[in-house]
């Protein structure tokens, strides 16, 4: 087992390419092709995780947070993140990070606190832009269906809840092939009509190659005619926070109770009781305070994250409770969702789920 054979089971859930631009999640520490003896799961890297996996025989730590958001000059000890690296380093301990796209992703750290408060009809609260794009190809007919299941395969034609999308229309196609071909249908040197079918389907950019490739080895001509677009419309499956409904409407000191105890929070700081009920709620792990328009919008009872700051309370207006219940505790059961994903695959590897708590805020 490598470090790369595990982060490929993350990415194939929140691929890289979802981070936002200032994030760094990816490999940190350590080398792709290292074999991999355990693994230890947690929400930040310190030096209390890393002595943990050293003790733990684990030599990969996974993580959420990234040891590491901006360049350092040096390493020589001054700070916990340059002692953090220096020990990971001397014990030769990959650290490998899954931030904003943990987040952003179907399944990711907004869902699993939708989960956990028992919400329904979930959806995405701000969805991705700039991550959609249409391919356009042509095929004979009878081979219309074969093409269209292999791209499908790989993952091309969802739109929101509705998979195998796409539109069709038949057409007319011509060519001819020159000295050096060998043609699936017509001869070289003589112009050919064939009957085809235009084929047009959706897909998000970070499985292009995929697609493509799917295409090429299932499409029955040498030489494939197709055109790849970049689309505006925002990828509702991806993108973050989330908003769905309770099964019945809940009394809301209750709601927060319940919600205090689940995520087992210290305290809640929330804004003014504006409703009794509650019934439809948005979520945000970790900082959420930019999504409170768009919780607003979208009609939300309370907006479930953490770090808001004095001022940007306010902003609710009362229109809805702002529910802040810390970053740590947001985002505290992120580290199951990683457990399952290694698991799943590789069930009878070391795996383990850091013991360290690495909240640094105390409650009194």
């Amino acid at each position: 087992m490598k470090v790369q054979d595990i982060v490929s089971i993350i990415e194939q859930m929140a691929p890289e390419s979802y981070q936002e631009s200032y994030d760094n999640s990816g490999l940190i520490v350590g080398e792709a092709r290292q074999e991999v003896s355990g693994v230890l799961i947690c929400l930040d890297v310190t030096e209390a995780v890393v002595e943990e996996a050293i003790q733990n025989n684990a030599n990969l730590i996974i993580s959420h947070h990234p040891i590491l958001f901006k360049g350092i000059k040096r390493l020589t000890g001054k700070t916990y993140v340059e002692r953090t690296l220096i020990l990971a380093i001397q014990h030769k301990i990959a650290i490998y990070s899954s931030h904003t796209n943990m987040d952003a992703v179907a399944g990711g750290v907004s869902d699993r606190i939708c989960d956990k408060i028992g919400l329904k009809n979930i959806r995405v609260l701000e969805p991705l832009k700039g991550d959609l794009k249409k391919i356009v190809f042509f095929v004979p007919g009878n081979y219309a269906e074969k093409v269209r299941n292999a791209i499908f395969q790989v993952g091309a034609g969802c739109i929101g809840n509705y998979d195998s999308c796409s539109f069709n229309s038949k057409g007319t196609g011509t060519f001819r092939g020159g000295d050096n071909c060998t043609p699936f249908v017509g001869e070289k040197g003589k112009l050919h009509i064939e009957s085809e079918v235009r084929i047009e389907t959706v897909f998000p950019k970070h499985i292009t190659k995929k697609v493509v490739d799917a295409l090429l080895m299932s499409h029955p001509y040498e030489e494939v005619a197709y055109d790849i677009y970049s689309i505006e419309n925002e990828n509702t499956l991806v993108g973050l926070g989330r908003i769905g409904e309770l099964e019945e409407a809940e009394d809301t000191v209750n709601f927060l109770k319940r919600i205090k105890e689940t995520f087992k929070v210290g305290c809640i700081r929330y804004t003014n009781i504006v409703n009794e009920k509650i019934r439809k709620v948005a979520v945000c792990g970790g900082s959420g305070s930019f999504l409170l328009s768009r919780a607003m919008v979208k009609g939300a009872d309370i907006f479930i994250t953490g770090d808001f700051k004095y001022h940007e309370f306010f902003d609710a207006e009362e229109k809805l409770i702002i529910a802040d219940i810390g970053h740590y505790e947001s985002e505290q059961f992120t580290r199951d969702i990683f457990y399952e994903l290694v698991t799943k695959k590789f069930p009878n590897f070391a795996v383990h789920i850091s013991e360290i708590n690495s909240n640094p805020i105390n409650y009194l």
